[in-house]
């Protein structure tokens, strides 16, 4: 099987043990994430062989960063180490009625500071089959934005499927492009994007039809008639309940059928971060083993749901422990 390749940057995530607050800390833990190369990780896990593709400072702490991920059983051959920072966040764990809270510390990264020209994307597309892209990277800086425009365009032209979580952060457009301005040319490469109804307004201008009787359904179809190169549209419905405790449910709109799943409940949730990427990497997964786009949503749901009971950023199950979810055994008994 080919690669999926990721692009964009990986940061160092610090938080204080258990679920102290930062004013609280005398310690720190360290691990390490980042929307793309999570799905990256998280499809290593489930038997995909997976790249991907970065800057990191050239130093100790950027070493560290990629032989995270390496360790992970990502390929990171195509990353590039110049530079002299990595962005960096702190991660309070909520619980219960207090939520969860980030604090980024990313500004002038060594990612931030790329050179489309170092990255040759027919070279690191040579064993690839799959480009997968978040909003996140464009939003970085203008280069970022570039270097994402560029390796769509390899992408394309080597027939390579691409997929793209939108993603849209607006508090992280900061150096003069709108993301209404620089998205739609990006998402319009893509074969597959992660999009809801909230995103699809703010970058795009798409409301659902007021007459509904299913908004995502009407916002697809809009989607889609816009960026004709777009074949399926998912996301993922929350009902969240408290820190502690999340409901999601997975969507999808596909060759003109909309599909979703049952409610997946999650009690209490370990660590929340990475459950997007996590349901992406489920459905890549699914769309490379499965026969229908029913059964790809309901197995990247299951891989989302055990994701909130793992810390870390990293999604570290298998598909027989997915397959577990996705066949009901959902009480947590003891395996032996």
């Amino acid at each position: 099987m080919k690669q999926v390749v990721t692009f964009g940057e990986i940061m160092m995530r610090l938080s204080p043990p258990l679920q102290n607050r930062l004013s609280q800390a005398s310690s720190l833990d360290i691990t390490y994430g980042g929307g793309d190369a999570n799905v990256a990780a998280g499809l290593a896990y489930l038997g995909v062989p997976a790249a991907h593709a970065g800057c990191f400072p050239d130093n100790a702490v950027g070493q560290a960063a990629a032989q995270h991920f390496r360790g992970h059983g990502v390929d990171m051959q195509h990353c590039v180490f110049r530079g002299q920072r990595l962005g960096l966040y702190f991660l309070e764990v909520g619980a219960s009625l207090r939520a969860s809270r980030i604090v980024y510390d990313r500004y002038d990264s060594a990612f931030a500071n790329l050179q489309p020209e170092w990255f040759n994307w027919d070279e690191v597309f040579r064993n690839a089959q799959w480009l997968h892209w978040t909003g996140i990277t464009p939003a970085i800086s203008a280069t970022a934005a570039q270097a994402t425009r560029e390796a769509i365009a390899a992408a394309r032209r080597l027939g390579l499927t691409v997929s793209a979580d939108v993603n849209y952060r607006r508090n992280l457009w900061q150096y003069g492009q709108r993301a209404q301005d620089v998205m739609p040319e990006l998402v319009a490469g893509c074969d597959l994007v992660v999009c809801t109804e909230g995103d699809a307004e703010d970058l795009f201008g798409i409301k659902a039809a007021p007459d509904t009787d299913n908004s995502f359904v009407s916002m697809s179809e809009q989607l889609i008639a816009r960026f004709p190169q777009i074949r399926t549209v998912i996301a993922t419905r929350r009902d969240t309940r408290s820190a502690s405790h999340e409901r999601i449910q997975g969507l999808a709109f596909s060759g003109g059928e909309y599909h979703e799943t049952e409610f997946f409940d999650i009690n209490p949730v370990v660590d929340r971060i990475g459950g997007g990427d996590s349901f992406i990497s489920g459905f890549i997964y699914g769309q490379l083993t499965y026969a229908t786009v029913q059964r790809a949503l309901t197995f990247a749901v299951a891989a989302s749901a055990l994701k909130h009971t793992i810390p870390g950023d990293i999604n570290l199950v298998t598909p027989a422990e997915v397959e577990h979810i996705v066949a009901g055994n959902t009480t947590g008994r003891l395996l032996r």
